[in-house]
């Protein structure tokens, strides 16, 4: 996939208002002599940007516009460093409002459909992006925000909401709710559409068999509108990207080159028409693919593959670099093994040790599981962890995202 003649034209009107309103982007071009691009070779040798930027641009340094133009400002959700802060202009509002409109309209939805709206709103982009995306679709709206699990079904089965949105983790919870409680056939949910965290195949199946609804993979990120900037469509064969908008790239993590459509690597994205905080070559630190050729569905948008991890969440232990979708992997072959599990890194007795806590599935016996699962770990990845099985329901449930990791060496 290669930037085509009008996303090149965008991107130079971008640069000229970049270098005109003289934010850190723009005084990296004029640094590096560059005015605008007239080709892809010329496109592909413009300075990548990156999170530490945002956050050195604190508090309004990412604005590309006057003061008086931005309506509104988000932060990103990280909980460490210094915040991100990235302005929008009206425009921008009803931009990705228009994106993720179409975001609903890709899932089936209709303005029929009543939205239940679980995610946080504020400063996080998520809750008031489903809600404009929804209203602009003229659909019904509920916007709960999260938690209080006991209102969220209750409105659930008297509002007959037939959509849900969510995070993985907190769908997860409901749907394990909603079973517990026999709740099923009162429900009128007919779709779910589901962002903010990576999530496996265990994890999609229960929420599908808890709920009995069709699912979609909503993408996005604060630091570029917000989620829905892209979603999968019925056929499940990965997410499209609305590259009106924003134009895709993947790119090696470790030496910034492109790579071509069907090999993994960092998601990197530039803004096309955003105003309030114009971003080029954004490196996400998501990883995926570009899915080559045509989708099923019909649409020209093209896909990427479902978010495989970070580049950025990796771990070292023993001298091994280890991403939590390794871990994974092995636990998805064992079959009595439930979707939720917790890593814990620790250094006992002079030496680092990591813990592999995972929930059976409620239905088989797990006694001889933790071996068979510390054994293939170690034929996998190189080290054997200690594993330990617990019932189902043990570990502890999110409303928000589930942390996965916890790295207790250095506390």
């Amino acid at each position: 996939m290669q930037i085509n003649e009008r996303q090149l034209e965008l991107v130079n009107r971008q640069i000229e208002r970049l270098i005109a309103a003289d934010n850190f982007y723009g005084r990296r071009l004029k640094q590096a002599g560059i005015t605008g691009c007239d080709s892809v070779e010329d496109f592909v040798k413009l300075p990548f940007s990156q999170k530490q930027d945002l956050r050195d641009a604190y508090p309004l340094g990412l604005a590309a516009v006057p003061e008086e133009k931005i309506v509104r400002i988000h932060s990103s959700s990280g909980t460490t460093g210094t915040p991100v802060i990235v302005p929008y202009t009206a425009k921008d509002v009803d931009d990705w409002a228009t994106q993720f409109a179409r975001c609903f309209e890709f899932a089936g939805c209709t303005n029929t459909d009543r939205i239940q709206i679980t995610p946080g709103y504020g400063l996080w982009t998520a809750g008031i992006g489903f809600q404009a995306g929804a209203e602009k679709l003229g659909a019904m709206a509920i916007p709960m925000g999260p938690g209080n699990t006991e209102k969220q079904l209750q409105f659930m089965v008297d509002m007959k909401s037939t959509v849900l949105c969510a995070t993985s983790s907190y769908a997860l919870l409901l749907a394990e709710k909603i079973q517990e409680r026999g709740l099923q056939d009162k429900l009128s949910l007919k779709h779910g559409v589901i962002g903010s965290e990576r999530w496996g195949a265990k994890t999609r199946q229960r929420i599908q068999d808890g709920l009995n609804i069709d699912l979609f993979d909503i993408y996005g990120l604060t630091e570029v509108y917000g989620p829905g900037i892209g979603i999968s469509c019925k056929y499940g064969t990965g997410m499209h990207i609305w590259d009106d908008f924003v134009y895709l790239e993947i790119v090696d993590p470790e030496t910034g080159e492109t790579v071509p459509d069907g090999e993994w690597g960092e998601i990197c994205l530039t803004t096309l028409v955003k105003e309030g905080a114009p971003l080029i070559r954004f490196r996400t630190h998501d990883l995926s693919r570009i899915i080559p050729g045509d989708c099923p569905c019909g649409s020209k948008f093209p896909r990427i593959d479902t978010i495989s991890g970070r580049s950025d969440d990796m771990f070292k232990i023993h001298g091994v670099n280890v991403f939590p979708r390794q871990i994974e992997e092995v636990l998805a072959t064992f079959p009595q093994l439930s979707s939720e599990y917790q890593i814990r890194l620790s250094h006992l007795e002079g030496k680092d040790t990591m813990r592999i806590y995972v929930e059976t599935d409620g239905t088989q016996d797990f006694s001889d599981v933790s071996e068979a699962v510390a054994e293939e770990t170690k034929s996998r990845i190189g080290f054997t962890p200690l594993v330990k099985v617990v019932e189902l329901g043990v570990l502890p449930r999110s409303e928000k995202k589930t942390k996965r990791v916890f790295d207790e060496r250095y506390e």
